[in-house]
């Protein structure tokens, strides 16, 4: 897009103050993720759950000159404001004009419920050579996302991709009303927000809106539901069905799990075969929705073959990890290309190491230009690197366009045959490359754990369910995250800046050390000590934490530090009430003292609280709203006579989906981060956000009669193979699941552990399986679940996650 403030304010009907000539080139709605102020206007998203308003100050802060708000703000009379009645009308009303400004763009609308991403990337990269194509974003597909992709057309493209999201009824309708594509594709129909439709009728009729205007609808007709509608609603267009089924017009007509043989294909009786490594539904189907597309644009078998046979793996994620020399390895080298530079730009403003460092290669996919290297390099330029390094001739003939520092190598071995990446010390080191400089190479060198066992924490699942959770309770309810014992085993400050990020009300740790910790890396939201030890006040002061006090002793110990310390104003704390637990807080006839005491002090109660003990629990119901009505009651006679209002909360994840009612002012969210709950109809709803898996050291054939392990706790029935892996008690596998008690997953099935677990390494039986060395082994995640794993531990999921020693490398996923 290129307009002028005059001219968005005429085409949405807004209301423009200040400079009607500046120009809008890209539009940002978070405040966080700005990567450049050049050309941007920021646009403040009213929500029920929040209001971007808020951030306005802090983006004009940032260099941001043109606002769009449904408010104007006081103060900043020095920019430019285009106030508009709502924000997303806004963004639609601006993409319905500006898309109708390309009648002969070539418009392709993806929906479904799973594969949306993948189908949009893979036909993004079967069509970029053959038409100038444009495409969302990630995964920009709402009510949001839709609008801000269709403001990337330019001129000079003939092919549009875009994904359409619904999470709900009637979102369908508005969304269909500004972008209705001459081509749409349906994707797998699934489970994916489900919850929110009464039936998968429902849902498959809000998804087949999108097409009622379309030309040609290419759709998973393996679905009888999906086909039969589409066949009675559009029977006048032209309709092509695909997949794994015999009835479809594209369809593959030989044995596709036979990978001795290549797949054959028949469109509309048209054959041809192409070859295949991943052989799963998922893939192939997804693989057959880009045939369609194809052969709809004219392009002919072999050449499709070839493009098929070219298609890469779209990888959805960004990885962190944990360097040498106090270094932050940030690895996003599975594709390169300049929305993808974008999103890691602003991925990296999550984080709050003052150094930076970009490793840079050539760009690989897409058109090769001055002008591209330009704006490569202009967008960099506004990311303040301390340093870059460019691999690649192409970009290394551009290095006079960088202003950072900047170092130019022909070849990643040669940047590390160079030892600059030892120089680099206390730094974030963005990795951002194309596949065929190996920049995994680069990684291998920086990070500071190579154990081939490592866990997996998928920071978006994190937010996801937090949200899950959220959805649950009224706007103003504030929330604290609990990230004691080094945040449930998953992390420390990784996890809390993570969080902070995402503003979370309060943190919450178990002891002192680890709100140091936090503090010493920069994390600056309200934290919370529930066990507060003696010779520990002091440093919780020094640190700005503020205790859990839970009895007169510990009152009168910490006041006196603040004494000592020569504390003034009054220091947050927080009064933890005993309500039935019997483990720590004071009791209800010590209010009266409680009180009279607090108020003597130089003290304010920053928060009043209890716990739960069997909120997952419904047979203790009645126990449970036996603690709810002591602690409402309790707290009623402690804030009358304080005369002011604490924040209060007694609501744990259990409470949070079982006794919603009692929110009170905050809850407190722990293992429901993670992706467990007890309440099923929320289970559902949730992700895994923890993997725990490694790769097989070595496969054994071992002969009927001989034994695996110490002690000969195994001794083979039949000819079998061992796969063994370099996992054991000191990486927090208890020895009591080894010799058949537990499971783990290779290849999408559950193979037996047998003989004892060593403290390195254990055994597994795949006999019946077709695996092979450095195959991935998962401990759990998906399958076996967490859960499943934990039950075989005789034990519950909390212990298991911070069982896992430290020697094993977290890694952060973000996609």
């Amino acid at each position: 897009m290129n307009y002028t403030a005059k001219e968005i304010a005429e085409i949405t009907q807004s209301k423009l103050i200040g400079n009607a000539n500046l120009c809008v080139k890209n539009i940002a709605f978070d405040s966080r993720t700005i990567y450049s102020t050049t050309d941007t206007a920021f646009i403040a998203i009213t929500t029920q759950k929040n209001s971007g308003e808020k951030y306005i100050s802090s983006v004009i802060e940032k260099g941001i000159n043109i606002i769009i708000s449904e408010h104007k703000t006081d103060g900043f009379d020095d920019v430019t404001w285009i106030i508009t009645p709502n924000s997303v009308e806004f963004l639609q009303k601006l993409a319905d004009h500006h898309i109708r400004q390309f009648p002969n763009l070539k418009t392709i609308g993806i929906t479904g419920s799973n594969g949306k991403t993948i189908v949009k990337e893979w036909l993004y990269q079967s069509l970029w050579d053959e038409f100038k194509t444009v495409k969302s974003p990630k995964s920009f597909n709402s009510q949001i996302g839709l609008p801000l992709s269709l403001l990337q057309i330019k001129p000079d493209h003939e092919v549009g991709i875009f994904e359409v999201g619904i999470s709900k009824p009637q979102e369908m309708e508005k969304l269909a009303n500004f972008f209705s594509p001459k081509i749409g594709i349906l994707t797998h129909i699934g489970s994916a927000h489900i919850a929110n439709f009464e039936t998968e009728n429902q849902l498959i009729d809000e998804k087949l809106k999108l097409f009622k205007d379309s030309e040609i609808i290419i759709f998973n007709g393996d679905n009888q539901l999906v086909y039969n509608k589409i066949n009675e609603l559009y029977s006048s267009k032209k309709l092509i069905s695909f997949g794994l089924k015999n009835h479809n017009d594209l369809k593959i007509t030989n044995d596709w799990k036979d990978r001795n043989t290549e797949i054959k294909i028949s469109y509309f009786g048209d054959q041809f075969s192409f070859p295949a490594n991943q052989r799963d539904e998922a893939t192939l189907s997804n693989a057959l929705a880009a045939i369609a597309v194809m052969k709809e644009f004219g392009i002919e078998n072999t050449r499709i073959v070839e493009k098929l046979n070219n298609l890469k793996t779209v990888e959805m994620r960004l990885e962190s990890v944990n360097g040498l020399r106090n270094n932050l390895i940030i690895n996003d080298s599975y594709n390169l290309d300049l929305d993808s530079l974008k999103i890691a730009y602003q991925f990296i403003n999550e984080y709050n190491k003052p150094k930076k460092v970009l490793v840079l290669t050539d760009f690989i996919e897409g058109e090769n230009s001055d002008t591209l290297y330009q704006e490569v390099a202009n967008l960099t330029n506004e990311q303040n690197f301390d340093k870059i390094l460019l691999i690649g001739a192409e970009i290394s003939a551009c290095q006079n366009l960088f202003t950072s520092e900047t170092n130019a190598f022909n070849s990643t071995s040669e940047l590390i045959e160079s030892l600059k990446l030892n120089q680099i010390e206390n730094s974030l080191i963005l990795l951002k490359g194309a596949r065929k400089f190996e920049i995994e190479k680069i990684k291998n060198i920086l990070e500071l754990q190579k154990h081939d066992t490592v866990l997996e924490v998928n920071l978006n699942a994190i937010l996801h369910n937090i949200n899950v959770h959220k959805s649950l309770l009224k706007p103003e309810t504030k929330m604290m995250a609990m990230v004691k014992a080094f945040s449930y085993g998953l992390g420390g400050y990784e996890i809390a800046e993570f969080l902070q990020y995402h503003h979370i009300d309060y943190l919450a740790v178990a002891y002192v050390d680890e709100g140091v910790d936090l503090r010493k890396n920069g994390i600056t939201v309200p934290i919370m000590v529930m066990n507060p030890e003696q010779n520990s006040y002091s440093t919780i002061i020094d640190y700005n934490l503020e205790p859990e006090i839970y009895s007169f002793r510990v009152l009168e110990l910490f006041c006196e530090q603040l004494k000592s310390k020569g504390v003034s104003g009054e220091y947050p704390i927080h009064i933890k009430i005993e309500t039935g637990m019997n483990r720590l807080g004071f009791k209800e006839d010590e209010m009266d003292d409680l009180i009279q005491k607090l108020k003597s002090e130089n003290v304010k109660v920053k928060s009043v609280f209890s716990h739960l003990s069997t909120a997952d629990d419904l047979s203790e119901h009645g126990f449970v709203m036996q603690q709810i009505n002591t602690f409402q009651r309790v707290t009623d006679q402690l804030i009358s006579g304080l005369g002011y209002q604490p924040i209060r909360h007694i609501l744990n994840s259990s409470g949070i989906v079982f006794y919603p009612d009692y929110q009170f002012d905050m809850v407190r969210i722990g293992i429901g981060m993670v992706g467990i709950s007890y309440n099923p109809e929320v289970q559902r709803l949730l992700q895994s956000a923890v993997s725990f898996k490694t790769v097989i050291s070595q496969i054994s054939d071992v002969k009927k009669g001989e034994s695996v392990g110490y002690s000969r706790r195994f001794i083979a029935d039949e000819d079998t193979r061992i796969a063994t892996i370099p996992v054991g008690y000191a990486d927090g596998i208890p020895r009591l699941i080894g010799n058949k008690v537990g499971k783990v997953g290779i290849n999408k099935h559950l193979v037996p552990i047998v003989g004892n677990i060593c403290m390195d390494m254990m055994m597994l039986d795949i006999r019946d399986l077709n695996a092979n060395e450095g195959d991935e082994v998962v401990i759990f995640n998906s399958n076996p679940t967490l859960e499943m794993f934990a039950e075989s531990c005789r034990t519950i999921p909390y212990e298991v996650l911070t069982s896992i020693s430290r020697r094993v490398k977290r890694i952060y996923i973000k996609n």
